[in-house]
């Protein structure tokens, strides 16, 4: 199986977090997309973790699940990795190579910078253009991700009855449907640099932006989670009523002031420490936007929050603003979820390489 793999359509994205799946299907008229499925189906505690499939059964059918809900007769799939299962290195090649050789080259450079046996990774590449320092090199996206994990995604894809055409990495698929909001920033999000912060159930992923082109990554141990289970904590709820709590309300008065309100001062910490993270291990040393995505940024008012807290201007990720959607969506429904349907939606969108 290859990362990067070019279009097979159509594809349904499919996103797999540490507690839901996420299946979405797109159509594109020219420029113009539109929303033609979704679906949700939470997922059981502790199929996914640290990024890792654990139970492909499990996993398998909440994606069946989520595919019969959605309504959609696509076959093939796009899905993706952690990056952090990924090693991604740019490379130099001399221009002007043919496929072939460009091929057998980057195997042995590939030796010198993936730490395991190349017969145990899947390994792709992606020409970037034209370097930089040399116009007479091109620059070269080279990804590697252990097969053991790729196999699992396929396993599960398979064990839903779903053929699975992309396997790409949550950063890229992030990236492209940051493309999608880009288009609304001043200046189309050029000479810009733009801190996405998809606040997940049990991780943080931070994907640091700069003309609209992925320069950082990095995973936070930080997530909707420790909400939930302080909600179960403090009123005695199960996992599963504490979760339905949080997000159809019914808890006491002092819910907010004692526990939702310390949590969005610890969202906002996370943000603070994530940003010296980025400036500490990059040449950057300002961000102009922050995004939120994930779960968590669905809590009313953490935009202005954060924004508050850190003195940048601080949106809520919705891909789907200048899309049409089917009628059989329901809009507020799709609004409140778009947050969570990034990745989702960046995979979707592979159904439209060129």
């Amino acid at each position: 199986m290859e990362l990067f793999v070019r279009k097979k359509p159509p594809l349904i994205g499919v996103d797999i977090s540490s507690s839901a799946v996420k299946v979405l299907e797109l159509s594109k008229a020219g420029d113009h997309y539109r929303v033609e499925r979704y679906a949700v189906e939470p997922l059981p505690r502790n199929s996914v973790v640290e990024s890792a499939i654990t139970d492909v059964e499990q996993v398998g059918a909440a994606v069946e699940h989520a595919i019969r809900r959605s309504g959609t007769r696509c076959k093939h799939a796009a899905v993706a990795v952690s990056a952090a299962h990924v090693i991604n290195k740019t490379i130099s090649m001399p221009t002007g190579l043919s496929e072939q050789d460009l091929e057998s080259q980057i195997e042995m450079e590939a030796d010198h910078y993936i730490p395991y046996p190349l017969d145990e990774v899947n390994l792709d590449f992606e020409v970037l253009g034209p370097s930089e320092s040399n116009p007479n090199e091109d620059e070269i996206l080279l990804a590697a991700c252990r097969k053991e994990v790729v196999d699992d995604y396929i396993a599960v894809l398979d064990r839903a009855g779903l053929s699975p055409t992309v396997v790409d990495v949550e950063s890229y698929a992030m990236e492209s449907a940051y493309g999608l909001i880009a288009r609304h920033l001043p200046g189309g999000g050029m000479e810009k640099s733009v801190a996405v912060m998809d606040f997940g159930a049990t991780t943080t992923h931070v994907n640091a932006v700069h003309n609209n082109r992925s320069v950082y990554t990095r995973d936070h141990a930080f997530g909707g989670r420790q909400l939930t289970e302080e909600i179960q904590r403090r009123y005695g709820l199960s996992y599963e009523e504490a979760g339905l709590a949080k997000k159809v309300g019914g808890l006491p008065d002092n819910y907010q002031t004692d526990i939702l309100h310390p949590f969005m001062e610890a969202m906002c910490q996370e943000t603070l420490r994530a940003l010296q993270f980025f400036y500490s291990s990059s040449p950057y040393n300002s961000v102009d936007q922050i995004l939120l995505a994930g779960g968590c940024s669905q809590i009313p008012g953490i935009d202005e929050l954060i924004a508050s807290r850190t003195g940048i201007s601080t949106l809520v990720a919705n891909p789907f603003t200048s899309m049409s959607i089917a009628s059989r969506i329901k809009p507020q429904t799709l609004a409140n979820d778009a947050p969570s349907l990034m990745v989702a939606c960046g995979l979707a969108m592979r159904s439209f390489d060129s």
